[in-house]
C-alpha cells in the first residue's frame, strides 16, 4: 500500500466516534427514577417527559451516523419493579467502512417485578457497511422485556440497495442465571445476492426481531389473529418462557407497520417518536 493511502487510513481510524452511555433506573413509591448516569464522547440520553409511573429514555448520537471504526457502548440496568421505555431520536445510518468494522454493545439488565422495553428506530445499512452488534441482557425470573429491532439493507425509499457489506448480530439472555437464548446472524461479502434467495429474504429488504418476556401460546395466538393485516413474512413462537416474531418485507415501511400491528398486541405502549 502506498505511503499516503497509509496515512490516510491511520488518519481516519484516529478520527472515529466513541460514545457510551451508562445508567441504572429504580421505582420509589411507585414512580421510577433515574439513578446515576455516565455519558461519554457522541453518545446521548434524554429523558424528554416525565410520566405517572414509568420513565422513557431517548438516545442521540451526536456524530450523526455510524461508520467503520466507530465504537458505541450502551449498559442499562432497571431494578426492581422499576418501568423503563429506551428509543431512538431518528433512524441509525451505517455508512460504508473502508477499514475496520463499526460495534455495538449493548447491556440490559432488569431486576424482578421490572418492565424493560428496547424500541429504537431502524439500522440502515448503507452500501459496504460493516457492523458488528452484540446484545447481551440479563433478566430476573419475574423481569418482564420487550425488545425490537429493524435492519434495513439500503434506503429503499431512495432507490438504493446494499450490495455488498458485513452484519453481525449477536444475541445472549439470560433468565435467573441461566442462557435461554443465543444466536448469531452473519451476513457478509455479497449481501444483496444473500438477501435474494428465498430462504434468506425473498428479495426483501428489511428485516425485524421482536423478543417478548415473558411470552406463551396464547401471546402467540394474539398475535396470529392480526396476521390478514401483514404485508410482509412474520413468523411468532414461543419457548422457554418467553415469544419471538420474525418480520422479513419489502422495505422498511411495511416492516415497521407491522412491527406496530404486534406490538399492539401485546398491551406495551409505542415511543411518541414512533407515532410520528
Amino acid at each position: 500500500m502506498r505511503s499516503d493511502a497509509l496515512a490516510t487510513n491511520s488518519v481516519f481510524e484516529a478520527n472515529r466516534a466513541r460514545g457510551a452511555v451508562r445508567f441504572d433506573v429504580h421505582a420509589r413509591d411507585g414512580v421510577t427514577r433515574r439513578g446515576a448516569l455516565h455519558e461519554s464522547g457522541s453518545l446521548r440520553v434524554r429523558f424528554p417527559s416525565p410520566e405517572d409511573e414509568g420513565l422513557s429514555g431517548v438516545f442521540v448520537n451526536t456524530a450523526g451516523g455510524v461508520a467503520g471504526g466507530d465504537r458505541f457502548d450502551i449498559e442499562i440496568s432497571a431494578a426492581d419493579s422499576s418501568r423503563l421505555t429506551l428509543t431512538t431520536a431518528a433512524a441509525e445510518k451505517v455508512y460504508r467502512a473502508p477499514g475496520s468494522a463499526a460495534q455495538l454493545n449493548i447491556a440490559l439488565k432488569a431486576g424482578a417485578g421490572a418492565r424493560l422495553a428496547w424500541l429504537p428506530q431502524e439500522t440502515i445499512l448503507f452500501d459496504r457497511a460493516r457492523v458488528h452488534r452484540r446484545f447481551d441482557i440479563a433478566l430476573d425470573e419475574n423481569a418482564s422485556l420487550l425488545l425490537c429491532e429493524i435492519v434495513v439493507f439500503g434506503r429503499t425509499a431512495m432507490g438504493e440497495r446494499m450490495e455488498q457489506g458485513e452484519f453481525v448480530d449477536r444475541w445472549r439472555m439470560r433468565r435467573g442465571g441461566r442462557l435461554v437464548f443465543a444466536e448469531t446472524i452473519r451476513l457478509g461479502g455479497d449481501i444483496g445476492a444473500l438477501l435474494a434467495r428465498s430462504a434468506v429474504a425473498k428479495g426483501g429488504a428489511a428485516i425485524g426481531t421482536a423478543l417478548i418476556v415473558p411470552g406463551d401460546e396464547a401471546l402467540v395466538e394474539r398475535i396470529r389473529e392480526a396476521s390478514e393485516s401483514f404485508s410482509g413474512e412474520v413468523g411468532i413462537s414461543a419457548w422457554n418462557g418467553f415469544a419471538m416474531a420474525r418480520f422479513c418485507a419489502q422495505d422498511a415501511a411495511r416492516l415497521r407497520a407491522d412491527m406496530m400491528a404486534v406490538l399492539a398486541r401485546t398491551g406495551v405502549a409505542l415511543p411518541r417518536l414512533w407515532l410520528n
